[in-house]
């Protein structure tokens, strides 16, 4: 009997509300913002790339038909958009105690979907 060979973890360093260029595919060279990440398949939606169309059935909330919707694509056909609008490969180094991505073509830091909305928000 074949045993299945454990997937080694690969880092990903796509978060969700990152600016990224599609690589390969019918949306090649399409930039978007990233929706969600499914770590579990290596993969991510992007809004308004990969669109395909789903047979939704009737219920007492939305009427039936045909429904558009982004389909995920894989982590290896997306690459992260810095502030500049380039799209590079992506290097993690330590800044003043935190770790920032920092894109290998340009030089610049990639700013943290996270981190930048808690620190625009207000303390009460």
């Amino acid at each position: 009997m074949a045993y299945k060979k454990e997937i080694t973890p690969v880092k990903i360093r796509i978060k969700k509300g990152d600016t990224v260029l599609i690589l390969s595919g019918d949306d090649k060279n399409k930039t978007g913002v990233v929706k969600e990440v499914i770590r579990e398949k290596y993969r991510a939606t992007v809004t308004g790339a990969n669109m395909v169309k789903r047979h939704v059935k009737p219920t007492a909330e939305r009427t039936g038909g045909i429904e558009e919707r982004e389909a995920s694509i894989h982590i290896s056909n997306l690459m992260l958009v810095d502030a500049n609008g380039t799209a590079s490969r992506t290097k993690i180094e330590v800044v003043e105690n935190n770790k920032v991505r920092i894109s290998k073509k340009t030089g610049a830091v990639i700013a943290d979907p996270y981190k930048s909305n808690k620190s625009e928000t207000p303390q009460a």
